[in-house]
């Protein structure tokens, strides 16, 4: 390609903007590895909240039937001590022990309560150590591939870096305004600016030029050409 004229530099100019554009993309790229662990970390995370969640629960019910547990039986010995201290005849006795008969039942259902909340509480705490233990695996694991993604990421930017001063040193022998205007076009036509002609066609849209256009594309002059479907600069390489 011979790059003495400002359309075929431009059209250089172009090969680095892709190719930074490439960069940048696979920059913002997340390896797989490091987004699957930062998935399942997020897993664990909300498996955990949920978990210690539903545990405070379990925990607040448990604590609230055994202070209600422990008020019956109080509530059954003083029963009793008044039981023996008042009840003479056989009409008191018995209503004594009809309600000491209630405060037993109110103990056997609030017993029957708790059991399958212990059961329920055993089964929590013993998933919330698990996930702590998943947690804690995860953390060296992500932090090391963070730290490998940091230094794909540094290697991309050195490419760039490369890739940026030429297109620089290429853009200051361009006139201005001809860069500000392929600039904007580039930014409205999905990365592509200036475009080669081939077989007498806009490469960027495949239309069939008119000989007239491509007479005067071929002879590399500004003003440059556009094409008259997309918009796009044209070139003859």
């Amino acid at each position: 390609m011979n790059e003495s004229g400002p359309l075929e530099r431009l059209y250089r100019v172009q090969q680095f903007d892709l190719e930074l554009d490439r960069l940048h993309d696979e920059e913002l790229r997340v390896p797989d590895g490091l987004r699957e662990a930062r998935e399942e970390q997020e897993r664990v995370n909300n498996d955990l909240e949920d978990a210690e969640i539903e545990l405070e629960g379990v925990e607040r019910s448990i604590r609230q039937l055994e202070s209600d547990l422990a008020s019956t039986r109080d509530q059954i010995a003083r029963a009793r001590s008044e039981q023996e201290k008042n009840a003479f005849d056989p009409k008191a006795q018995t209503q004594y022990q009809n309600r000491i008969q209630q405060l037993e039942d109110r103990v056997t259902e609030t017993d029957e309560g708790l059991a399958p909340l212990y059961e329920r509480r055993t089964t929590l705490e013993g998933r919330r150590g698990a996930l702590r233990g998943q947690h804690g695996t995860l953390r060296p694991r992500i932090a090391d591939l963070e730290q490998q993604d940091e230094a794909r990421v540094e290697g991309l930017r050195a490419q760039g870096e490369g890739a940026r001063r030429e297109r620089e040193e290429m853009v200051s022998a361009l006139d201005s305004r001809l860069v500000k205007e392929y600039e904007l076009i580039r930014r409205s036509k999905k990365g592509l600016g200036i475009v080669p002609v081939e077989a007498g066609r806009c490469t960027g849209c495949n239309m069939q030029l008119p000989v007239t256009v491509q007479q005067r594309v071929a002879t590399g002059r500004l003003p440059a050409v556009k094409c008259p479907s997309c918009g796009r600069f044209l070139v003859k390489l």
